[in-house]
């Protein structure tokens, strides 16, 4: 059930979530439906629709029928865990996942999520992935969902290139990727071009704004790729898309 899907403009909406805002944020609840139902989440480390399980639904659906067993998946951008959760569940113990993450109170409960759900199978990336490996500054905002790569940001953080841990070996070749970095999309896929190239994973992608959407796309396709959209927009209005070699 798509509760996430329940405008909360509307007078449904707005019944249905108010009993969330009694929630303690420090609450740990099982996951309610879906692939990682009964896994355990902190309420307050993201939205409620984490641990009701309908967050961004028509994406995990799709994830959920897209990532097969035994697969190494990064997830860029992965917040406090969630897909990073639901990726670990669909590689199985034979399976591995990256998860990359800057901000620290998001690793913080990225981690406790890996700890609380005993996932073994999880490799933790406290760093930024951009085109370059180095030190670059992140802008934090009101919510955790919304950091970013930004010469006006406060924060420090180290920042790797795909393409860089992978020519040095210190990850493998990954099968799957999902991307959801606010912003620095082309950062990501040209620091990993090389990779993109030779090993075509495919890509769950979030764009946030008309002009990185094309330029995705554009990116993408000249190397091959198809493009798709993920929900019901078309690929022009969409702000999701699936990429397949």
């Amino acid at each position: 059930m798509n509760v996430s899907g329940i405008s909360n403009q509307s007078l449904l909406g707005k019944v249905l979530r108010l009993p969330l805002k009694l929630i303690p944020p420090t609450t740990i609840l099982p996951i309610l439906q879906g692939r990682l139902k009964g896994k355990r989440w902190i309420t307050g480390s993201s939205q409620h629709g984490c641990w009701l399980g309908s967050y961004e639904y028509d994406k995990q659906i799709l994830f959920e029928q897209t990532i097969t067993d035994g697969s190494i998946v990064f997830d860029l951008g992965a917040h406090t865990g969630f897909y990073t959760l639901l990726a670990s569940t669909l590689v199985g113990a034979k399976g591995k996942v990256f998860a990359f993450e800057p901000m620290p109170i998001n690793v913080k409960y990225l981690k406790q999520h890996l700890q609380l759900n005993r996932i073994a199978n999880v490799t933790v990336m406290e760093a930024a992935v951009s085109d370059t490996t180095g030190i670059a500054y992140f802008e934090l905002n009101s919510s955790s969902f919304q950091g970013q790569l930004s010469s006006k940001g406060t924060l420090e953080v180290a920042t790797v290139s795909l393409d860089n841990l992978i020519a040095t070996g210190e990850i493998p070749t990954p099968n799957y990727m999902k991307i959801d970095v606010e912003g620095a999309e082309m950062k990501v896929l040209t620091g990993a071009k090389t990779m993109l190239i030779n090993a075509h994973p495919t890509i769950f992608l979030a764009t946030h704004s008309v002009e990185l959407h094309q330029q995705c796309i554009n990116f993408l396709t000249l190397l091959g790729y198809k493009i798709k959209p993920v929900g019901n927009k078309n690929l022009e209005e969409c702000e999701e898309i699936i990429a397949v070699y």
